[in-house]
């Protein structure tokens, strides 16, 4: 028999990073989001803490001739 297990986790990574002297609430903001976007923050990241959401399985068929449906 074959089972198909989906795992969902809640992944909260944190990095520590500097930004400019001098930058208001929008500016910071946009900082974050532009290291965010241009990846990189990535490399920055690490996993602080992964939270168990869900578990699930479903029973795949097996069809006659040996194969998963």
């Amino acid at each position: 028999m074959k089972v198909i297990v989906t795992v969902v986790e809640k992944i909260i990574s944190e990095a520590h990073i500097d930004i400019p002297h001098g930058l208001n609430k929008l500016a910071i903001k946009q900082h974050i989001v532009d290291r965010y976007n241009t990846g990189v923050m990535s490399t920055d990241m690490n996993i602080f803490q992964v939270d168990f959401e869900s578990i699930s399985a479903r029973i795949v068929r097996e069809q006659s001739d040996g194969k998963s449906a």
